[in-house]
């Protein structure tokens, strides 16, 4: 509620800081930006800092409004304001007893507060076009302004989620933006190729729920999403039970033949003792499958397998080194960068085109 330049709210008041009052209330997305703002990190003319926020991901941003627009949208994560100035914070007028107060906001020299959590979720927010949507805020008052950098650095300085269990997570979840949704897809094969019976990588994949596996399941997710966007597993990208089936038969089978024709540096070996098992060899073997299908129509493992032994005697995974045209490396000098990556899996492809006879070819 809105009134000579004063806005009032009936807010939460938790139990904390006896030096920063902390109180939480609901909003609508178009008055907060009456009373909040970002402060984008620059200097000034004589170089001094200002500001604190790194500058907007406008793809991040995208995603959010999209997402609010959509008629069943939630968002539980409130946006943090700290205030230093032109707010009073109340005791409860009406007697009870709990943790209640009233706020009161003056934005009559413009918003006083900062944005101190939450940008991208602000920046969404004001683009909505119906933007009677109500969000949570949660805010405190600091005595100045080096108090409110301080609880800047120590709020967004917390531990994040792992990624891979973020990814682990992705596949139980619906209605993702595209971005996500090809990690989901991915994700779900990987859990799938690590625990279906009779799976080539069964209990191999190291995953949040499977600490003890030796392939990291970002690894392969890379691989399985190279492959839905330009390789053998677009076919099946727009139906997840093709996917499942045809998908992960095809991805089982190709590594069944891996384990066969390279079983010395497959078996009981780890990332350290073999680069088949590493996370550069894993995908640059993804390329050698792209190679294989579309120059051979391999699906299955007999077939995979006669492919691979052509690349037999030509590989340093686990001893030996790698001739890269002039360049030698050791077999353990390769790394999963991207340089490396790039440059291993040149070697395989062509090393496979030279020595696959041209009669074994898809005509």
């Amino acid at each position: 509620m809105s009134s000579s330049g004063l806005l009032h709210y009936d807010v939460v008041v938790p139990r904390q800081s006896e030096s920063l009052p902390v109180f939480t209330f609901a909003a609508r997305a178009k008055d907060v930006e009456q009373f909040a703002r970002i402060e984008r990190a620059g200097r000034d003319d004589a170089g001094a800092l200002r500001g604190f926020q790194r500058p907007q991901i406008a793809g991040h941003i995208r995603e959010i409004r999209d997402y609010l627009e959509k008629p069943n949208a939630i968002l539980p994560n409130p946006i943090i304001v700290a205030f230093t100035n032109s707010v009073t914070l109340e005791s409860s007028s009406d007697g009870s007893e709990g943790p209640f107060g009233r706020l009161t906001i003056d934005v009559s020299n413009g918003a006083p507060g900062w944005i101190v959590d939450g940008q991208q979720r602000f920046t969404a927010l004001n683009e909505l076009h119906g933007r009677d949507f109500e969000i949570l805020v949660s805010g405190f008052i600091c005595d100045c302004l080096e108090e409110l950098q301080k609880q800047f650095i120590l709020i967004n300085n917390t531990r994040p989620l792992p990624k891979a269990l973020v990814y682990e997570l992705l596949p139980q979840v619906s209605d993702l933006p595209p971005r996500m949704s090809n990690r989901s897809q991915a994700a779900l094969m990987t859990e799938a190729l690590n625990y279906r019976e009779g799976s080539a990588l069964r209990g191999m994949i190291r995953q949040q729920t499977n600490p003890k596996g030796i392939i990291r399941d970002t690894v392969l997710q890379r691989v399985l999403m190279n492959s839905l966007s330009d390789g053998a597993l677009r076919l099946y990208a727009r139906d997840d039970r093709l996917l499942l089936d045809h998908g992960v038969d095809l991805i089982s089978e190709f590594f069944h033949a891996v384990k066969h024709v390279f079983a010395d540096d497959w078996e009981n070996k780890t990332p350290k003792t073999s680069r088949l098992v590493h996370g550069a060899g894993i995908v640059a073997m993804g390329y050698v499958m792209e190679t294989l299908h579309v120059t051979t129509g391999a699906e299955d493992r007999d077939a995979f397998a006669r492919g691979l032994l052509h690349l037999k005697g030509r590989t340093a995974w686990s001893s030996g080194e790698w001739v890269f045209g002039n360049e030698r490396r050791r077999w353990n000098g390769l790394q999963n960068v991207p340089a490396d990556v790039r440059q291993l899996s040149l070697h395989l492809v062509q090393e496979l085109r030279r020595a696959m006879p041209r009669n074994e070819e898809v005509i």
